[in-house]
């Protein structure tokens, strides 16, 4: 009796101090950068009413946590500094090792940006010199879901030779150089999903009530009918809590850890509007970040005329609910792609491109690093990431990090005149005098009249720094296109190496035009 009676004490007292324990989210965990110069948020859950401290870099806030459990406080700005001790007090007491403060960015969008350094060019031997405790990453990998998660199941990883070949490349090149330049921790938040449609990272309700995503909305809604969705979220999450237990014996025995357990039913994936918004954005809402890096529309193409308005609208939702102002967000232009074309034709990968190049205008505080120069004709997956990271790590720097003197942009369209039979072509954001990478004329052009009928145009670059374009058997020309096919053959560049944008001076109707 006296031994039963001690087991339900320790037991009571064990439930106790479990229930009573304060915590916090996986973001704000061993390694974690937190966002130098702007006001740092902590927070996390305990029990109704717990009072709560944290202590962090000389700073010290408290407060009680709420009616729900939740908690969280305001420290102020902080410049940048090696990894600390972060601890918190309530009942219990939490010490998290090595907490950095300096620079935070998103990596976002599909598989070009989840890509690991690997199974990129050379990147073998980028991982033998990528010892930086410094530089840290955290993949954020959760199945797609309608309500939004609190939290996330990652870790931070510094970079090594071990843990950088699982990086997202693109983000490793970009983070890599804003730390050589920079000098202070930078932190890389990656939750890239590869394959992922837009649409899958807009918050619910966002497209709602609008013609030009009534159909897709409604797709969804058929697709749902179709399942029962608490059902197949219940039996996944029993496989969840499993694999978890299997994980936590593994670690403690220092045995290799069970893989994870997937969902492959398309209710929890990657195309569903709003999953990834609330699977892998809305757990980050409260952490401070500098800016977003964005790859991807490969999975748009098709509805490229939609993209329109789909990329833009994803971005302001973002700004809006991390509530962190007009925070940069820099994103990547589709590559070449595809059985390279000889002349430029309709083509559904550049009315994309043209999509993201629209959003320059629509949105303050964006850039867009153009590789049109380093695709591959027979993998969507240009194996070169070294130049798209330093690319976006260009603009990066040049406009958020006062270095404007830097070339960051790629020229793009800004007006064209026709006289004599010749389209004279004039461009902005020209970081430096024109030229081509092969030393001869400019290629990719072709010109119309106004039947629309595309001729292979000869181009020549002027002193004054804009291109001339014309072709004999178009007397009057009315329109001029450069790059405009999925793979284009194209040569003009900045002396600094930066290609020219793909673009059209006609606003004819597109192949992807009525697509939904």
């Amino acid at each position: 009796m006296k031994l039963s009676l001690v087991t339900s004490l320790l037991s009571l007292t064990v439930a106790a101090t479990l229930s009573a324990a304060v915590r916090l989210p996986q973001l704000i965990s061993e390694h974690a950068v937190l966002q130098r110069d702007k006001p740092v948020t902590i927070w996390g859950w305990a029990d109704p009413n717990e009072a709560v401290k944290v202590e962090f870099n000389g700073q010290s806030a408290s407060t009680t946590a709420g009616a729900d459990g939740a908690w969280r406080v305001e420290l102020k700005p902080m410049a940048a500094a090696a990894g600390s001790e972060l601890v918190v007090t309530g009942t219990n007491t939490l010490k998290v090792a090595d907490v950095a403060v300096g620079e935070v960015w998103i990596c976002s969008g599909q598989s070009n940006m989840q890509w690991t350094l690997s199974n990129t060019r050379d990147g073998d031997l980028d991982a033998l010199a990528a010892a930086d405790p410094d530089l840290r990453v955290i993949r954020v990998d959760d199945i797609g879901t309608q309500t939004a998660n609190t939290d996330v199941d990652a870790e931070w990883k510094p970079s090594n030779w071990d843990a950088a070949r699982s990086f997202t490349a693109v983000g490793y090149y970009f983070g890599k150089q804003l730390r050589d330049t920079l000098g202070v921790p930078v932190g890389l938040i990656d939750n890239s999903w590869g394959g992922s449609a837009c649409e899958a990272w807009v918050p619910n309700g966002d497209l709602a009530d609008n013609p030009l995503y009534e159909a897709l909305v409604q797709r969804w809604k058929d697709e749902v009918a179709k399942a029962d969705e608490p059902a197949l979220r219940k039996e996944y999450d029993a496989k969840l809590a499993e694999w978890r237990a299997e994980r936590a014996k593994a670690k403690a025995a220092g045995q290799p850890l069970p893989g994870r357990p997937w969902n492959e039913h398309p209710l929890f994936g990657n195309q569903r509007p709003a999953n990834l918004y609330q699977a892998r954005v809305a757990p980050l809402l409260n952490y401070g970040i500098r800016g977003a890096i964005w790859y991807q529309g490969e999975s748009n193409a098709g509805r490229a005329f939609q993209y329109r308005d789909l990329f833009p609208r994803m971005i302001s939702a973002w700004r809006r609910d991390f509530k962190q102002g007009d925070f940069p967000f820099l994103w990547v232009q589709l590559a070449d792609f595809k059985p390279e074309a000889a002349a430029p034709g309709e083509s559904d990968w550049a009315e994309l491109r043209e999509a993201q190049t629209m959003t320059l205008d629509k949105i303050p505080n964006v850039g867009q690093a153009v590789i049109i120069d380093i695709g591959e004709a027979h993998d969507i997956h240009p194996h070169n990431k070294l130049d798209v990271g330093r690319r976006l790590a260009r603009l990066a720097l040049a406009r958020t990090y006062g270095h404007d003197k830097l070339p960051a942009t790629s020229p793009r369209f800004d007006k064209v005149e026709f006289a004599d039979g010749k389209a004279v072509i004039s461009f902005k954001e020209v970081s430096s005098k024109l030229a081509t990478d092969d030393g001869v004329a400019p290629k990719g052009f072709v010109i119309s009249g106004e039947e629309r009928t595309w001729r292979p145009a000869t181009a020549k670059l002027l002193e004054d720094g804009r291109i001339e374009v014309s072709a004999p058997d178009v007397p009057q020309p009315v329109a001029v296109r450069y790059g405009w096919a999925d793979n284009p053959v194209v040569n003009v560049r900045t002396e600094n190496w930066l290609p020219l944008t793909p673009f059209r001076t006609d606003d004819w109707p597109g192949v992807t035009d009525a697509a939904r």
